[in-house]
């Protein structure tokens, strides 16, 4: 008996030609979803991006920070996105929605959970979570995230990876209400700092805040010294994310 090891190659398969259309014709499909958005998002600039959990109630003490939040970048002249369905969404989209700019949702398609808030002067409405996930990012001036779940942990972990790996431009970040957030950087210092998968000046890619006016204030103290205006280097950045 021989002592080789079998190779077992696999078997080329060939998907049926009906299969192959569609997967070749859900690529028009994506494609129409970020041309929609790009077309509509780049008009309401300068924006902030603001996350949260779809559970919270619209009595609770985050709902209404929220909704704090959003009136006053609403009113200080920022167009307001939020994923446009409940809880700290509707809360974001109804702040900036009662303010003087923009309120835009970006809804995603959902088996459930998922309803557009009426609270929304633009509203877009997406199948691919990773085509919507470009729209929150590409256009903000800020990123505002408030408690929430897995969503929100997925978005604001892939804003940190997207600026700590130089494919989108440095932006304020802020963390809002440090009781449920300090948890979680604890555990960045603790263990990732620690095991040396990120370095310790990563903590400085975002900041936490406790208030409205203090979120307000970390983002135009943020553009005071770099400008709104971005460079010819970070509209390239911006223009390849």
């Amino acid at each position: 008996m021989s002592d080789k090891k079998r190779i077992h190659k696999p078997v080329p398969t060939t998907l049926p030609s009906g299969v192959m259309s569609r997967e070749s014709w859900k690529i028009f499909q994506i494609m129409a979803e970020f041309v929609d958005g790009f077309e509509h998002l780049s008009q309401i600039q300068p924006s902030v991006s603001i996350f949260g959990s779809a559970r919270t109630e619209p009595d609770h003490p985050y709902y209404l920070l929220t909704e704090e939040i959003a009136r006053k970048l609403s009113d200080s002249g920022f167009s307001v996105i939020s994923g446009g369905g409940p809880g700290i969404m509707e809360a974001a989209n109804k702040g900036a929605y009662l303010g003087k700019s923009p309120s835009v949702g970006v809804n995603i398609k959902l088996p459930f959970e998922q309803a557009a808030n009426e609270y929304q002067n633009l509203s877009l409405s997406f199948e691919h979570f990773f085509a919507r996930k470009v729209m929150f990012i590409k256009y903000a001036k800020a990123y505002v995230v408030m408690p929430g779940g897995f969503g929100t942990l997925d978005e604001v972990i892939e804003a940190l990876t997207l600026i700590q790996t130089g494919k989108s431009v440095r932006m304020p970040i802020i963390l809002v209400h440090r009781p449920f957030w300090e948890g979680l950087v604890d555990w960045f210092k603790s263990t990732l700092i620690k095991e040396g998968t990120i370095s310790p000046d990563d903590l400085d890619l975002f900041t936490i805040a406790d208030n409205a006016d203090d979120v307000v204030e970390t983002i135009f103290s943020f553009y005071e010294e770099s400008g709104f205006e971005p460079s010819e280097e970070e509209k390239e950045i911006k223009l390849s994310l």
